[in-house]
């Protein structure tokens, strides 16, 4: 931001001065050229005088050698071609041929005029004097034209230059002034994002991104303060669940079939480790690390075998198959692995009649077609749900939708992605992509399917 404020001043900058030197250039080139051709028109007019009223031809020779060393050359053409004032009295090739011009054409129109040539600036003169028609003529050489051009020019460009180099350092301060309170913002933003609710911003520079840094730091602290509760809110209700639970666990040992005591006792067990695991989730922060790898296989058979007794008394058909290369251990706790399959697998119990078949296939795949995983697929024979998957409470059972919302949260917490489909088996098939844990996580913004 800073370099493109700077850049943008830079050329702006750049445009108003050569706006200004260019034509300011030109101007002082013809302020020097008519200063030289005013000093040769003086010089011609003040010789002038002088031819009108020296008569000696010897004295107005001295007199114009001498003005010529202290000014424009100038030389005096008498009526007979005889040239004073330039390599001695009567050279008359002493001018140049343009020159020689300039002077038949003042003896024609007989009236002052200046005229430019190939050797400079001839200012020329006609004065009638006692000898006749005699003419004055003062030369400006090229490099006397440009006397102090070169300097002027100099001067006026590095004036330019200073004043471009002045408003890109002021461009560069406001610039950095203005630019690092926002970039200052934005880091505490992403901070928060990675769940670093510490982070705060120091509101600083213009009072518009002062004011940007406070908002910030209030949404933060509002953030912190619901987020906090809900935590405490999670805990308290884990606490308040205890006891019930408790309490079965005791009516548990009352029952007089060892069996069905046993598998009471398991299921109380079950819900225990449940509630424990929905606190210990609640109070976990972005921030905090997935809890290590996994091997995805060996849990999901294990939630599959806690599953079968229920489907053998509603005459499901649950099976389980593993592919070769499923075994990679993946960016995944086993509760997480375990939670998300007791959610899809609930879901398929819950929404299908009894009798309906379910399958759970765990194989390799990919995230986003290029990062190496571990697919989970849970499909049934059921009816299905409408596609495709629109968000949290969404279920095409008239249910809260909130297991698959689980589902998406805590796959895409790990970088893994949810693809919800048509089963082979005629009903839905949820496939879960966790990448493994040698492999870096893609970030999924959603899910897809």
């Amino acid at each position: 931001m800073t370099r493109r404020i700077a850049l943008l001043v830079a050329a702006t900058t750049s445009a108003v001065v050569v706006a200004f030197i260019v034509p300011l250039c030109f101007l002082v080139a013809n302020l020097a050229q008519d200063r030289a051709t005013t000093r040769a028109r003086e010089q011609a007019q003040g010789v002038s005088t002088l031819v009108a009223t020296v008569g000696d031809r010897d004295a107005l020779e001295r007199t114009v050698s001498d003005l010529s060393t202290r000014g424009p050359e100038v030389v005096v053409v008498e009526p007979d071609g005889t040239v004073l004032g330039r390599d001695g009295v009567g050279s008359t090739a002493a001018l140049a041929p343009d020159t020689w011009a300039a002077v038949e054409r003042a003896r024609v129109v007989q009236g002052a005029f200046t005229v430019e040539q190939d050797h400079g600036l001839d200012a020329v003169v006609p004065v009638v004097s006692s000898r006749g028609l005699e003419v004055v003529v003062a030369t400006v050489l090229p490099e006397e034209l440009r006397s102090g051009v070169r300097g002027a020019w100099a001067t006026i460009v590095g004036l330019g230059l200073a004043l471009i180099a002045l408003s890109v350092a002021v461009a560069f301060r406001l610039g950095r002034r203005t630019s690092e309170p926002v970039l200052e913002v934005a880091r505490v933003a992403h901070a928060l994002r990675e769940g670093d609710s510490s982070a705060r911003a120091e509101p600083g520079g213009p009072p518009e991104t002062a004011e940007l840094g406070r908002a910030l730091n209030a949404l933060a602290d509002r953030i912190h303060e619901l987020v906090a509760a809900e935590r405490a809110h999670a805990a308290d209700l884990g606490h308040r669940l205890r006891t019930p639970v408790t309490a079965l666990r005791l009516d548990t040992d009352l029952v007089e079939d060892e069996a069905l005591g046993a598998r009471l006792r398991e299921h109380v067990d079950e819900l225990q480790r449940s509630i424990d695991d929905v606190v210990r989730d609640a109070r976990r922060t972005a921030r905090d690390e997935l809890p290590g790898a996994s091997s995805v296989p060996p849990t999901v058979a294990d939630r599959v075998d806690f599953w079968r007794p229920l489907a053998e008394d509603q005459g499901r058909d649950l099976t389980l198959e593993v592919s070769a290369g499923a075994h990679t251990p993946v960016r995944l706790a086993v509760q997480d692995v375990r939670e998300i399959t007791d959610t899809l697998l609930d879901n398929v119990f819950a929404h299908t009649p009894e009798g309906t078949a379910a399958r759970v296939v765990v194989h390799p795949g990919l995230v986003g077609g290029s990062t190496a995983a571990v697919v989970i697929v849970v499909e049934d024979a059921g009816p299905g749900m409408p596609l495709p998957y629109r968000g949290r409470g969404y279920s095409g059972a008239g249910s809260s939708g909130l297991g698959l919302a689980i589902v998406h949260r805590v796959t895409e917490a790990a970088g893994g992605s949810v693809d919800l489909g048509t089963s082979s088996l005629g009903g839905l098939a949820v496939a879960v992509h966790l990448p493994v844990a040698e492999a870096a996580p893609a970030r999924h913004e959603g899910a897809q399917g």
